[in-house]
């Protein structure tokens, strides 16, 4: 898992799953899994509380219908035709409109960094919390139908040159979901190119090590670049120096525990790798204008079943 381990004897603060109701378990490098929207939704009543996954991406294409879809505190409202991308560790949950239709793809953490090998850019297709519109019945909407298509066709059976031809409608599908999403912020009017790419990595970075709260001179150590480099492609790309986006990741973590766990504050900073819950209260508050315990009490008393204590 991702997240920070819990002390001893408690279990992990926030539900995570393999896929949404199956137990976290592993899964082979490549693995991929393509299925309709309905199939968990239905029988949870279109209702999917917050979860995660450990090492799971999904696309979600919604072909009909719509929703919401709260991800790490926010509430987003969409209509079909919509393409949802959830990272892996994302917290995320979705209320559907009854009926609604789509497919759910599920790719491994593995296997698309080894797609995002070969075409760097898929990456970005992760890296935004936003919903990507689909325009209906134009060349766009026909070409993701025809390639999410094909891709469900091809896992069903085992024909000559099945894995290639997999593989083949994946990258159709989601190079396709990267240009819309690509056209849908392309206003911003500039591609700043490897710093992107240098910044998903220490994004990467973070994810694994933002616990252990390394020096941003370690970050770029592991990184291979200057602290100078990595604080120009941070600003560019992210509008944040990386102490910031290392702060707002242990922030965004803290968050999580106080909302979707019932660890005390206390718990909730060792958790973090604060030896002085104190001290994590000055940071948190520094960072918020709250307290933990006023976010706590301020956003929920319950979240989603797990009872909350201070």
């Amino acid at each position: 898992m991702s997240y920070p381990m819990t002390r001893p004897g408690k279990t992990s603060p926030i539900p995570s799953f393999f896929l949404y109701g199956e137990p976290p378990r592993e899964v082979h490098d490549r693995f991929l899994h393509l299925e309709d929207l309905d199939a968990r939704s239905r029988p949870a009543e279109w209702s999917i509380r917050e979860h995660a996954h450990g090492n799971l991406n999904h696309v979600i294409f919604m072909m009909t219908g719509g929703g919401e879809m709260r991800a790490e505190g926010r509430v987003m409202h969409f209509e079909a035709p919509a393409l949802l991308p959830v990272p892996a560790r994302r917290i995320h949950g979705f209320a559907w409109y009854p009926e609604s239709t789509g497919k759910v793809l599920t790719v491994s953490e593995p296997y698309l960094a080894e797609l995002v090998a070969r075409a760097p850019p898929l990456r970005r297709l992760f890296e935004s919390a936003e919903t990507i519109v689909v325009p209906g019945n134009e060349p766009e909407h026909a070409l993701l139908m025809d390639s999410i298509g094909r891709l469900a066709r091809e896992l069903s059976w085992a024909a000559p040159a099945h894995e290639a031809a997999v593989e083949a409608h994946l990258m159709a599908f989601l190079v396709e979901a990267l240009r819309l999403a690509h056209r849908q912020t392309e206003n911003a009017g500039y591609d700043p190119g490897p710093q992107v790419l240098l910044v998903a990595r220490f994004r990467e970075a973070l994810e694994r090590s933002f616990h252990a709260q390394p020096a941003i001179e370690d970050y770029a150590d592991e990184l291979g670049v200057s602290v100078t480099r990595l604080r120009a492609a941070c600003l560019r790309v992210a509008g944040q120096p990386p102490g910031r986006m290392a702060q707002d990741r242990l922030v965004l973590e803290a968050k999580r525990l106080l909302l979707y766990s019932n660890m005390t504050v206390s718990e909730a900073a060792y958790s973090l790798g604060f030896d002085d819950p104190a001290y994590f209260s000055r940071m948190f508050r520094n960072h918020t204008g709250q307290s933990p315990r006023g976010f706590r009490h301020g956003r929920t008393t319950e979240v989603e079943g797990y009872a909350v204590r201070s």
